[in-house]
């Protein structure tokens, strides 16, 4: 049976100011590997969460889910200021659709 860590988010970027790749966790920000190879920072970083998680698990501390298992609606709020809701508002209705599907197609394009 796969362990929640196995779920993990886990990334390799390159770190210019260490000149190493890091492995990170998303699951565990505050987590981070340093190595020479882009695979070797991710099994360093798969191995600390490891540790981590069976950590927290003996001390009775929470252990965070996986994003990869958690359900998301689809719905999130974002506060913006006046002027940015109206100038949105006025984009939307000069190209005939909703605030919502003009606000979800620009986020859409950058990602």
């Amino acid at each position: 049976m796969a362990q929640p860590h196995d779920k993990y988010t886990y990334r390799v970027t390159w770190s210019e100011d260490d000149a190493e790749y890091v492995g990170l966790c998303a699951e565990l920000p505050s987590l981070s590997w340093l190595a020479r190879t882009p695979e070797t920072a991710l099994r360093g970083i798969r191995k600390l969460v490891r540790e981590v998680v069976a950590d927290l698990r003996r001390h009775a501390e929470p252990v965070p889910a996986p994003l990869a298992t958690r359900h998301f609606s689809g719905k999130f709020m974002v506060r913006v200021p006046p002027a940015v809701h109206r100038q949105l508002a006025i984009e939307a209705a000069e190209s005939g659709v909703s605030l919502n599907r003009l606000v979800s197609a620009a986020l859409s394009r950058s990602t």
